[in-house]
């Protein structure tokens, strides 16, 4: 079945048409200046990020047998661990004399040529033993720290023994019966030596 042509408007009808028109406003008006919209900046690159420099692999120092050791072999013991001289504990007179010699130790312990592990427990024992027995005045020998290192894998410094005895005398158990400690008279060791002076055992 054909569609019929749509037919034409008469005269009078196309005026009414018009003037209907005239009179009436559109709903949705069509914009026809719209700006077209503008694709938004596409955001900054980041800076890029320099590139450190490759670590370089340790080596370790090289030396040839025989050779003296440099200051980057092994560890080296420094002064700064050397404990604080003990404040004055026991009468002044008496550690003044002390100081002078003038007192004799009632007993001497030799640690000199002991390695560490060797010297530690045998100090704690002389120290108790000898308060135990009412002795006040004692004399631990530590030598001076002369003479090359001692046998063994691992040789230990010379003069160690010097350095630690103070702290081992500091700390428990021995500082709850050490008074005074003070470096001994050259008549009885000098620098090699160290008067320590007993609490009295209270039994």
């Amino acid at each position: 079945m054909s569609r019929r042509r749509p037919r034409g408007l008469k005269p009078e009808e196309q005026e009414l048409w018009d003037r209907v028109r005239a009179r009436t406003h559109p709903l949705h008006p069509v914009r026809e200046n719209r700006k077209p919209q503008q694709p938004a900046p596409p955001p900054p690159a980041s800076p890029a990020r320099p590139v450190a420099p490759a670590a370089k692999a340790y080596e370790p120092p090289r030396f040839r047998i025989g050779e003296k050791a440099g200051p980057g072999h092994g560890a080296q013991w420094t002064g700064a661990e050397q404990p604080r001289p003990a404040p004055l504990k026991m009468d002044r007179k008496r550690f003044a004399d002390l100081r002078r010699g003038k007192l004799a130790p009632e007993a001497r312990i030799d640690l000199h040529g002991m390695t560490l592990a060797q010297a530690h427990p045998a100090l704690i024992r002389f120290i108790l033993g000898a308060h135990a027995g009412g002795k006040r005045l004692v004399l631990v020998i530590t030598g001076k720290g002369r003479g090359e290192a001692g046998p063994g894998p691992i040789p230990e410094r010379r003069g160690i023994l010097r350095h630690q005895v103070p702290h081992w005398l500091q700390g428990p158990p021995l500082s709850s019966v050490v008074l005074q400690t003070a470096p001994a008279h050259r008549s009885h060791g000098g620098e090699g030596a160290l008067y320590v002076y007993l609490r009295r055992n209270r039994r």
